[in-house]
């Protein structure tokens, strides 16, 4: 049975084919049944890759693409001899010799029928012909003629961007876009916008698919979101740099603080309110989306340009209380041009938050002035069961100058254990720790080891001083100059040392937050968040009496229903100086499927280990879950997902693993592609 013969067969013969292979079943768009044979016709995906470009001496502009599948084998848009009818769009631009922005040269006259004012916009190109060249490769022509005036010296790009619909044979949409640069009277492309690749985005996005999901890449939405693009219902620019600017400062930005909202209304009048953004990283983490540090084969070629080519633009989507016509906001000064910017915006200065463009943006807990305090546990005695264990530690500032215990504003050390799942801790601070001598201090803990405790425990670490930046000056101001947890395990009862499981990375965690830092820059370490984010571990502390029950603050379950926020149920929690802590709202920029985002080691799949504890959670649905019951309904937030997990459990465990395993028919994997 040959693909070629099977995409000959009408549809209701293929669907019969496939049937009597096996059944395919979908829900929420992910295949968790599969038979080899479907995947092996059907092949599903999609690719498109552009051969050649021209613009004829009418201006007539032609693209000659492939349209395949994954292996590269092509196939028909039409849907007639391969599997799935396969949709595409296009969009043409050039980029102006004395310009950093493209302009479209596909737009469209969009009028607003909330206050009939009309705005271009780049978009689709509209009444294009195709011719087909081969199997899967045809020529377009565009239905937008470049005016005579079009420079052919000019670099040009095309956009195309599609679907595959594969929705007959339950494999639901294949989406694709790709971008070809040329200049078209040839020679080489020395002109390019390279500022931020896709890749970035999608450290925190996975994927980029936005207008339908079929336009999934930066190199792509630079081509439509250009200064000439303009919402005319509420009159803002959709101009990459300003909009990006502004959607990612969201409730930060000086005009939101002050009462107005930020909205662009999009196709079908859809309103889309980004006031409420909350960037997981420090705004002035610049560096977040800026990547000027990676790798030279990964980094973009204008990786600096916010660096060297600031701008009112860019500047004022954050900066939207500044007025640069009547220099209102900008030391009352007025700048009717960029071309003075970079006189006093240069890359950086001397001093934190000075004007230079890295000072102006400094994250104070991070400031390069700061001496830095860093931790070691040099060891641990008396660590066994019934006694109470002795560390012996160092704290020193980034050159290596020790810093007494009492010079620390804060300093704790914290015992909890066992590995297999830390059921309790103690913390008790260590500035009264005894001078052993060589820059080393030794603390013994008032709180002693269980006298029936096995296997292994860990110590934690942390603390801060305050700190005064810019000593003496207008800028002065005192922030805390806090350590790198660090955390030791040791054995209590002889045996080998277990290290606590490690399921997530900071790492990742760090690809959205930057600089992970909590409770006042005190937590900073997965290794130390865990310690005290135990199964039994609630917001009883916090919370008044009043807002009872208690809210389980167990790391599994929080951070899944911190992440889950708006697609969950309320999740408040009650923290430190009373302070209110409402995660019901958080919309998480990822696909709440894709558990490889923050998960290493498959510690998302199940079963988990036996040696994990039931959860305290007051509030839940189920107020003992076992950690399997845990971890999935902290998103999973409905009677009837609580229903499946409890009907699944009794007195011997949880069954979880039976139907959601490695090797179940609806695995943790199957059930949470990412499409």
């Amino acid at each position: 049975m040959s693909q070629a013969w099977f995409a000959g067969l009408t549809r209701r013969s293929r669907i019969g084919v496939l049937a009597a292979g096996a059944a395919v079943i979908l829900a929420a768009g992910v295949v968790k049944t599969v038979d080899e044979r479907t995947v092996n016709f059907v092949r599903p995906g999609l690719k498109f890759t552009v051969t050649r470009a021209d613009i004829a001496t009418d201006g007539t502009l032609r693209v000659t693409f492939k349209v395949a599948d994954p292996q590269n084998v092509p196939l028909d848009r039409e849907g007639i001899t391969s599997p799935g009818v396969v949709s595409t769009s296009f969009v043409a631009a050039y980029l102006p010799k004395d310009a950093t922005q493209y302009v479209a040269y596909t737009v469209r006259t969009q009028t607003s029928p909330i206050n009939g004012r009309s705005a271009i916009q780049a978009s689709a190109d509209t009444g294009g012909t195709y011719t087909r060249i081969a199997e899967g490769e045809y020529t377009y022509t565009f239905g937008t003629k470049l005016p005579a005036s079009a420079d052919r010296t000019a670099t040009h790009s095309i956009l195309i961007y599609g679907a595959r619909n594969l929705t007959e044979f339950d494999f639901g949409q294949s989406r694709a876009d790709t971008v070809y640069t040329w200049v078209p009277a040839g020679g080489a492309v020395t002109n390019t916008r390279d500022v931020i690749r896709s890749a970035t985005c999608n450290k925190c996005h996975t994927q980029l698919a936005f207008h339908g999901g079929n336009r999934r890449s930066m190199e792509g939405c630079i081509l439509c979101h250009t200064p000439q693009t303009v919402d005319p219902d509420t009159g803002n620019t959709v101009d990459m740099p300003v909009m990006i600017h502004k959607i990612h400062m969201g409730a930060e930005l000086p005009s939101v603080k002050a009462g107005e909202k930020y909205i662009i209304i999009g196709n079908a009048q859809s309103v889309n309110d980004y006031s409420h953004v909350e960037f997981p990283a420090n705004p002035r983490r610049c560096g977040a989306c800026h990547e000027t540090e990676l790798p030279a084969a990964q980094k973009p070629a204008q990786a600096d340009a916010h660096l060297k080519k600031p701008s009112r633009a860019a500047c004022g989507a954050c900066h939207d209380n500044v007025n640069f016509a009547t220099g209102q906001g900008h030391v009352n000064l007025p700048q009717a041009t960029d071309n003075l910017c970079s006189n006093c915006h240069i890359p950086q200065g001397e001093l934190d938050f000075d004007a230079s463009i890295m000072g102006a943006h400094t994250v104070a807990t991070r400031a390069p002035s700061l001496p830095g305090t860093t931790f070691s546990i040099v060891s641990i005695d008396d660590g066994v069961a019934g006694r109470k264990p002795r560390v012996t530690f160092t704290v020193k500032d980034k050159f290596g100058n020790t810093i007494t215990p009492t010079e620390m504003t804060s300093l704790s050390l914290i015992l909890a254990g066992p590995t297999s799942d830390y059921a309790t801790y103690v913390s008790e601070t260590a500035r009264g720790a005894t001078d052993v001598g060589g820059g080393r201090f030794a603390y013994t803990f008032n709180a002693s080891i269980p006298a029936d405790a096995k296997g292994s425990f860990s110590i934690g670490m942390e603390g801060y001083r305050n700190w005064a930046l810019l000593q003496g000056t207008a800028l002065e101001q005192t922030v805390r100059d806090a350590g790198i947890n660090v955390v030791r395990s040791f054995s209590v009862d002889g045996k080998p040392v277990v290290q606590r499981r490690q399921s997530v990375a900071l790492a990742k965690c760090n690809n959205c937050h930057g600089f992970l830092e909590l409770h006042g820059s005190n937590r900073n370490q997965i290794e130390q968040c865990v310690i005290c984010h135990n199964p039994n571990t609630t917001d009883a502390a916090r919370r008044p009496a009043a807002a009872a029950p208690n809210e389980s603050v167990h790391m599994a379950t929080m951070i899944h229903r911190i992440h889950a926020g708006e697609q969950g149920r309320d999740y408040i929690i009650y923290g430190f100086g009373g302070s209110v802590n409402n995660f019901s709202e958080i919309g998480y920029p990822s696909p709440l499927t894709n558990c490889n985002a923050c998960h290493i080691n498959n510690s998302q799949r199940l079963p988990l280990p036996e040696t994990l504890l039931p959860v305290v959670d007051p509030r839940g649905i189920i107020k003992n879950p076992g950690p399997e019951t845990a971890a999935c309904l902290a998103c999973h937030a409905t009677k009837a997902a609580a229903a499946h997990a409890a009907s699944n459990t009794n007195a011997i465990g949880e069954s979880c693993s039976t139907c959601h395993g490695v090797n179940g028919e609806f695995s943790v994997d199957r059930v949470h592609t990412v499409q």
